[in-house]
C-alpha cells in the first residue's frame, strides 16, 4: 500500500498528550501501509492562531523525533479554497446564512451532542442583506454508508446529523469542516487517522468531498482519546498541560511516550519507552 497521511494539529495552543498520541497513530500507520507524511498546520481560525504556536509545533515535532515528508498551512492556501468555494456556486450548492448564534439556537433542533442540526432557514431566501453572514454548504438528503478500520461500518445522513453547514463564516475566515476537505482533495491525502471525537464529521466531510469532485474516498481510522479526570477529552480550550511544560521541566521524549502509551491503555506501565518502540506498539493494534 502507498499513498499520503497527514498530521493537522491547529495552532491555538501549545501540543499536549492528546496530539502526541495523535502523532504516534499517524506515524505508526505511515510506517505500517507504507505512506508519505504530510504536517498541515490548521490555521484557518485566525481569531485564535498565534505565530509563537506554530512555531511551537515544529519545534515539539523536532524535539520529539517525529519527521515528515511535506508541510503546508492553511493560511497561505486562500486562492486554493476560492477556487473550490467557486466550484460549489457553479453547481448551486452554497447560501448565505443570516442567522444569528441566539436564533440558530433558539430555532433548531440539537443532536445528542449538542450540535445544531440546521434546519434551512436561510435556504429560499431572496434578498440581498447588507450584514454579516456565513455560507453554507447545502447538503444531500441520503445516507451515506462509510467504513472506519477500528470502529467498523457506518451508516449515516449527515442532512439529519447537522443539516447545511457553513464553510465560511460571519468574520470571512474558512471553517474547518471546508479547508480540511478542499486540503484532503488537493494534498491528496489517501489516509485520515484521527481521533474518535471527529467520527462525526465523516459523512458530512464525504458528501462534500464528491460534491467537489473527489471520487476515491479516503481510508479512515479514527483512535480513541486521552481523557483528564473528568472524562474529558485533552483541550487547548481548557489549558491542557503542554509537552513544552514538560520539556521544560525536564522530562524527556522517552518519558512522554510512555506516559501517553499507558494513558491510552496501550501499554500496562507508565515506564520510558523509545519512540520507533511506542510506534510499533500501536502498529500492532492497526
Amino acid at each position: 500500500m502507498s499513498g499520503k497521511i497527514r498530521f493537522a494539529p491547529s495552532p491555538t495552543g501549545y501540543l499536549h498528550e492528546g496530539h502526541l498520541l495523535s502523532a504516534l497513530y499517524v506515524w505508526a500507520a505511515a510506517k505500517k501501509w507504507n505512506l508519505k507524511i504530510h504536517l498541515r498546520i490548521e490555521d484557518h481560525d485566525q481569531s485564535r492562531a498565534r505565530p509563537a504556536y506554530i512555531a511551537g509545533i515544529r519545534e515539539d515535532l523536532a524535539w520529539l523525533g517525529f519527521k515528515y515528508d511535506s508541510e503546508s498551512i492553511q493560511s497561505a492556501r486562500g486562492q486554493v479554497y476560492e477556487a473550490a468555494l467557486q466550484k460549489l456556486k457553479e453547481k448551486s450548492l452554497v447560501y448565505p446564512c443570516y442567522c444569528s448564534r441566539k436564533q440558530l439556537l433558539a430555532e433548531n433542533p440539537q443532536s445528542e451532542t449538542g450540535e445544531i442540526i440546521y434546519q434551512g432557514k436561510c435556504l429560499h431566501e431572496t434578498r440581498v442583506i447588507p450584514l454579516p453572514h456565513n455560507l453554507r454548504f447545502i447538503v444531500p438528503n441520503k445516507f451515506i454508508d462509510w467504513h472506519d478500520l477500528r470502529l467498523g461500518d457506518f451508516h449515516e445522513n449527515p442532512k439529519l446529523q447537522c443539516g447545511d453547514f457553513p464553510i465560511r463564516d460571519r468574520d470571512n475566515q474558512w471553517t474547518y469542516q471546508f479547508a480540511v476537505c478542499v486540503d484532503d482533495i488537493d494534498e491528496q491525502i489517501t489516509h485520515i487517522v484521527r481521533g474518535e471525537d471527529i467520527r462525526n464529521s465523516t459523512a458530512r466531510q464525504i458528501a462534500l468531498m464528491e460534491a467537489l469532485g473527489r471520487t476515491e474516498r479516503p481510508i479512515y481510522l479514527h483512535h480513541p482519546l486521552i481523557v483528564d479526570a473528568n472524562n474529558k477529552k485533552l483541550s487547548k480550550r481548557e489549558l491542557a498541560h503542554s509537552l513544552r511544560q514538560d520539556k521544560e521541566a525536564g522530562i524527556t521524549p522517552e518519558m512522554l511516550f510512555g506516559r501517553v502509551c499507558y494513558k491510552a491503555h496501550l501499554t500496562e506501565n507508565d515506564t520510558p519507552i523509545a519512540l520507533v518502540d511506542a510506534i510499533s506498539i500501536i502498529m500492532e493494534t492497526l
